[in-house]
C-alpha cells in the first residue's frame, strides 16, 4: 500500500507549525511521502484554473483522484474560522464531475438476492470509467428500466455515481439500430421458475418461493460474510458449491461441515478442506451481533443489532420477545420490533437456530459487545451516542467500538437520552433531529478530544 500524507491530527513534539505548508514540508523532513502537486495559490481565480488543470489531468498520475481539497494555509486564521458540524470552514473540496463513457449494453438478466427481490443488471462491453473496468451495472427494478428505456444491443452512457456505483445513464438514441425492442421484465423467477410478484405500492419484483435455491445461496453467503460471521474462505462460489451438493441448505448446516465431506469436492484438497472448517470454528465466538446480522433479518443493521442484543443478552431472549419488549430497547422502533418478530415466528428460521445452538455457536451478547479495554479509561461510561455521516478516521464499527471500549453505548436513533451525536460528512436525518433536541453535536476532531479527555467536567 502507498499513501500521501496531508494532515497532521494530533500534534505532539513537533517543530510549531504555523501553515499547511510548513506541515506539508516537515512531514517531508521526517520521509513521509508528500504529493508534489500541493500548490500554494493567492487568488480565487489561480484556484480555479489549478482545478481545472487538474481535472484534465486526472487520468496521468498513475492513481485515481476524484477532485481538489482546497485549504487556508495559516494555521491561526484556521483557527478563527473553526468548524461547522458537519466540515471546517477553512477548507472546502471540490468534486470533479463524473467521468462518462459510452459502450455497448450486451444484455439485461434478473439477480435474485437473499430476500428474493428481483433486480435487472445491466451487462455491458467492458469499459474502463472511473479508474476501474465496468462490466456490469445495476438497473435496479422494472420501473427505471423503463424509463430509461435502455435495451439490449443499445449504445449507452455509463458512468460511476459519486465515482463509486456503476451507474448507466441512458441510450445513445443516435446509435439505436432499426427494430430493437423494448426489454421486458421476467413474469417468472430465473433461479426456480416460480412467479415474480410485484406487490401495490412496491417498485420491486420479488421470487415469493421460501424454498427458491438462488435465495437459499444468498441467505448463506450473508451470513458467512465480514459483516455476518466472517467465515474466511467461504464465499458465494464455494456457498453454491456445496448447496449444488446437498451439503448445505441453510447457514446452520454449515456447522456440520467436515474435511471428509469436502475433499470429493472438485477443487478442495484435503488443506484447504481443513483451513475451511477451521474457519468455520472459529466463527462460532463471534457473538450474538454478528449472530443476527448474519441471519439477515429485515431492517436489523449492524447498529440495531447491537442494541438488541445488548439490551436482551442472548438469541433465545430475542427470539422470544414480543413487539412490547423489542420497542422498549432504546433505539428500536416499530417496525424493527415486528420485523424481527416475524422471523422468528417462521419455522424455518427458529430450525436454523436450532443448528446453530447445538454446533456450539455462542448466541451471547458478552462475546460481541466491545469490551472496556484496560489500555484505555472508561471514561464514556453511562453516556449514549448517535453516529451519522461519514467519519475521515473511523470505520462506523471503528468508532462505535472506541466508544464501547470507553463504557459508552452506542444507538440507532436520536433521543432525548441521547448524550452526543457524532456526525461526519453528508449525515442523515439523525443530525436535523439531534439539533432539534439539544443535543451536543461533535464533529470528528471534537469526538477525538473526547475519545481522550472524556467530556468536560461540571
Amino acid at each position: 500500500m502507498s499513501f500521501f500524507a496531508y494532515q497532521l491530527g494530533v500534534q505532539q513534539g513537533s517543530p510549531p507549525l504555523r501553515s499547511h505548508r510548513d506541515t506539508l514540508a516537515w512531514l517531508a523532513e521526517l520521509g513521509l511521502p508528500v504529493n508534489p502537486l500541493s500548490s500554494e495559490l493567492e487568488t480565487i481565480e489561480a484556484v480555479a484554473d489549478f482545478c481545472e488543470q487538474m481535472l484534465d489531468q486526472r487520468h496521468s498520475f498513475g492513481y485515481e483522484i476524484d477532485g481538489v481539497v482546497v485549504k487556508v494555509d495559516d494555521v491561526a486564521q484556521r483557527a478563527e474560522m473553526g468548524a461547522t458540524s458537519k466540515a471546517p470552514r477553512w477548507a472546502i473540496a471540490y468534486k470533479f464531475p463524473p467521468e462518462e463513457k459510452t459502450t455497448l449494453l450486451r444484455d439485461i438478466f434478473v439477480s435474485i438476492g437473499r430476500t428474493g427481490r428481483a433486480t435487472p443488471f445491466a451487462v455491458l462491453e467492458p469499459v474502463f470509467v472511473g479508474g476501474s473496468t465496468v462490466g456490469l451495472a445495476t438497473l435496479h427494478n422494472q420501473d427505471e428500466v423503463a424509463r430509461k428505456d435502455v435495451r439490449p444491443g443499445d449504445t449507452v452512457i455509463v458512468r460511476k455515481a459519486g465515482d463509486v456505483i456503476p451507474e448507466v445513464i441512458g441510450p445513445v438514441l443516435a446509435k439505436r439500430r432499426r427494430g430493437t425492442k423494448r426489454w421486458t421484465f421476467p413474469t417468472q423467477c430465473p433461479a426456480c421458475g416460480e412467479p415474480l410478484v410485484r406487490l401495490p405500492g412496491e417498485a420491486d419484483h420479488h421470487c415469493i418461493n421460501v424454498d427458491c435455491p438462488e435465495q437459499r445461496v444468498q441467505k448463506i453467503v450473508h451470513f458467512a460474510g465480514r459483516g455476518g460471521m466472517d467465515i474466511e474462505g467461504l464465499g458465494e462460489e464455494r456457498v453454491r458449491q456445496f448447496v449444488e451438493a446437498g451439503l448445505v441448505a441453510d447457514a446452520g448446516d454449515i456447522y456440520a461441515l467436515t474435511p471428509e465431506k469436502l475433499v470429493p469436492l472438485e477443487r478442495i484438497g484435503q488443506k484447504s478442506a481443513e483451513n475451511l472448517v477451521d474457519g468455520i470454528e472459529a466463527s462460532k465466538t463471534r457473538g450474538l451481533i454478528r449472530v443476527l446480522v448474519g441471519l439477515g433479518i429485515r431492517h436489523l443493521g449492524p447498529t440495531a443489532a447491537a442494541t438488541v442484543a445488548r439490551a436482551l443478552g442472548d438469541l433465545d431472549r430475542v427470539a422470544s420477545a414480543s413487539v412490547e419488549e423489542l420497542t422498549a430497547v432504546d433505539g428500536v422502533g416499530q417496525v424493527i420490533a415486528e420485523s424481527v418478530q416475524r422471523f422468528f415466528a417462521i419455522e424455518r428460521n427458529r430450525e436454523v437456530v436450532d443448528k446453530l445452538r447445538t454446533a456450539g455457536v455462542d448466541l451471547r451478547a458478552a462475546a460481541a459487545v466491545g469490551p472496556v479495554r484496560d489500555d484505555v479509561e472508561p471514561v464514556l461510561a453511562g453516556l449514549t451516542f448517535v453516529l451519522t455521516g461519514g467519519l475521515e478516521g473511523f470505520t462506523r464499527e471503528g468508532a462505535q467500538a472506541e466508544i464501547e471500549a470507553r463504557g459508552g453505548k452506542v444507538t440507532n436513533s436520536v433521543s432525548k437520552k441521547t448524550s452526543y451525536a457524532v456526525v461526519g460528512e453528508n449525515p442523515g436525518s439523525k443530525l436535523a433531529k439531534a439539533e432539534q433536541l439539544g443535543v451536543p453535536i461533535l464533529d470528528e476532531a471534537a469526538f477525538v478530544r473526547l475519545l481522550a479527555d472524556g467530556p468536560p467536567s461540571d
